[in-house]
């Protein structure tokens, strides 16, 4: 999803000793998303804030704009599994959590924890795995607070570069740290990683920044200067405007996916790691197909890898 940063109420306060006046004003998110199920040739979301395997939710608290973006691992299909039922479980205990106000700001993995442990209580178990992102806007002491496991992640944009990002986490080649609730007795064969895990971060953020959340099909059909190249061409902080520019993005990249010649980051990723791919591509004994797909506040663009993790 793509958000930016506007004023949400201000609040002008005195300040003693003196003559001048502070203004107090809450930042609030304008965001929309666009994004690409596995199965869609056109940007369709699902009920539930759900794209193909993937899903997202966007809450906010009186005192914060909460984002997350999950990504279904879609290996749990060769199984009998639907792997969009793990994403958008988590996603909406996650949203449910926020609007309950059972979070901190400050602790965006607090979150994330608290809906992944609900979801192993469940006495009927969920099977599945999930990549996650979860971003948190502060309104009032203009922080951002993020949490990333695996390889969906975020941007923050100002005046036209990237100032933060998220760090993909990789156990190794194509094989990002995931959520995942394993069949009785196979616990110690299915990857599953801590949401304590989580790679953490806290920065200020300014008026006018562009938050974009995503899982890796964004980030693996599209490199930074051709996302810097769409979000140049958002000239207004309405929806309308912020709606169109998501579009944009999530269509060259899906777009890009389905290019054989094109040599996308995972592609050049791939070669680094002795395979010769392009575009979409075949690995052997394992299928995995580039789609963007979107899944979160601000602005997401989410695109899906199968058969992540799921021994074979």
């Amino acid at each position: 999803m793509l958000s930016v940063l506007s004023y949400g109420r201000l609040v002008a306060r005195a300040v003693l000793g003196g003559l001048s006046q502070t203004d107090g004003r809450d930042y609030s998110l304008v965001t929309a998303s666009c994004g690409f199920g596995k199965d869609f040739r056109k940007g369709i979301l699902k009920k539930g804030m759900c794209y193909g395997d993937d899903a997202c939710f966007i809450a906010r608290h009186r005192s914060a704009d909460v984002l997350g973006v999950a990504d279904g691992v879609g290996g749990w299909r060769d199984y009998g599994v639907d792997p969009s039922q793990f994403s958008a479980t988590l996603m909406r205990t996650c949203e449910r959590l926020v609007k309950e106000g059972r979070f901190t700001p400050s602790s965006p993995v607090g979150i994330l924890t608290s809906g992944y442990y609900e979801l192993l209580q469940n006495k009927v178990p969920l099977l599945g795995s999930s990549t996650a992102c979860i971003v948190v806007l502060d309104r009032r002491s203009h922080q951002l607070h993020t949490c990333n496991l695996g390889d969906s992640g975020f941007l923050v944009v100002r005046g036209g570069e990237v100032v933060h990002r998220s760090d993909e986490q990789q156990h190794y080649f194509n094989t990002p740290f995931q959520l995942s609730i394993a069949p009785p007795g196979a616990e110690g064969v299915v990857l599953s990683d801590s949401p304590e895990a989580a790679d953490s971060s806290s920065f200020d953020v300014q008026l006018g920044d562009i938050i974009l959340t995503a899982s890796d099909g964004l980030f693996d059909n599209m490199p930074d200067y051709m996302i810097l190249q769409e979000l140049k061409k958002l000239k207004s902080t309405n929806y309308d405007s912020i709606q169109q520019t998501a579009q944009s993005i999530a269509k060259q990249a899906h777009e890009l996916a389905y290019d054989p010649n094109y040599m996308s980051p995972f592609a050049q990723f791939a070669c680094d790691n002795g395979l010769n791919v392009r575009g979409t591509y075949r690995v052997p004994g394992k299928s995995f197909t580039s789609l963007i797909t979107p899944p979160a506040p601000l602005f997401y663009v989410h695109c899906q890898l199968e058969d992540w993790a799921i021994p074979s």
